[in-house]
C-alpha cells in the first residue's frame, strides 16, 4: 500500500491519476496547503522540501521502505516499477521525458504563476499579468501544434500527458478557451473521458 501526501492541485492529481491508472493500491494523506500542513515535522520526514505531493513506497528498492518527492520523479519511479506508460528504453521513453520536462520546466511553472497573479496576489501587477498570461497562450500553442499531427504528447497515452492534463484542466484559470486551440481540447477531452482520470482527479476528497 503506497501512502501518498497530497491536496488539491495539478501537481498532487498528477500522482493520484497515475496511481489508478497503474491500479495500485495506496493510502491519501491530505495535505492541507492551505493551513500549512506541509511545514509540519511529520510531513517535513517524508519531503524536506515541504511540498505536494510526495510518496512512501514500503516496497521500494531492495524491498525497503522508500520516499519521493517531486512529482516528475514520482511519475518516472512508478512507472518504471510497473512497466507501464513509459517506455523501457528507445525513442518512446526520450519522447515522453522531453514532454514531462515541458510540464515540469514550462506548463507547471508558467501556468502556475498565472494562476498566482490574476487571482492570489493582493495586488494587480498588470506587467507580470501580461508576461504569464503572454507565455501561457505560447505554450498553449506549442501544445496545440504538436498535438494536430499526435493523438498524445509522446505517441502513446504517457506519463507526459498525465502531467499536462491536471493543468490544462484549469484552463478557466489562464483565461484560455481551448477552443482557441482545437488539438488540445480534442487531446483533453480524450484524457477526461478515461475513468481513471476522473477517479485521480478527485483525490483528495
Amino acid at each position: 500500500m503506497i501512502d501518498l501526501y497530497t491536496w488539491t492541485t495539478p501537481n498532487g492529481r498528477k500522482v493520484s491519476i497515475l496511481l489508478e491508472e497503474l491500479a495500485l493500491p495506496y493510502r491519501v494523506h491530505p495535505i492541507n496547503i492551505g493551513k500549512d500542513d506541509q511545514f509540519k515535522p511529520e510531513f517535513i520526514k517524508v519531503n524536506p522540501n515541504s511540498k505536494i505531493p510526495a510518496i512512501v513506497d514500503p516496497d521500494g528498492p531492495g524491498g525497503k521502505p522508500y520516499s519521493i518527492m517531486e512529482s516528475g520523479a514520482i511519475l518516472i519511479y512508478l512507472a518504471d516499477k510497473t512497466g507501464k506508460l513509459l517506455a523501457k528504453s528507445g525513442r518512446e521513453r526520450y519522447d515522453a521525458l522531453q514532454w514531462l520536462m515541458f510540464q515540469m520546466g514550462g506548463v507547471g511553472p508558467m501556468f502556475g504563476q498565472t494562476h498566482h497573479f490574476l487571482r492570489a496576489a493582493k495586488e494587480q501587477v498588470p506587467y507580470a499579468i501580461e508576461r504569464y498570461t503572454r507565455e501561457t497562450r505560447r505554450l498553449y500553442g506549442v501544445l496545440d501544434g504538436h498535438l494536430k499531427d499526435n493523438a498524445y504528447l509522446a505517441g502513446d497515452y504517457s506519463i507526459a500527458d498525465i502531467a499536462t492534463y491536471p493543468w490544462v484542466a484549469r484552463h478557466e484559470w489562464h483565461k484560455v478557451e481551448l477552443a482557441d486551440f482545437p488539438a488540445v481540447k480534442r487531446w483533453f477531452d480524450a484524457i477526461s473521458a478515461r475513468p481513471a482520470v476522473r477517479k485521480g482527479m478527485a483525490v483528495p476528497q
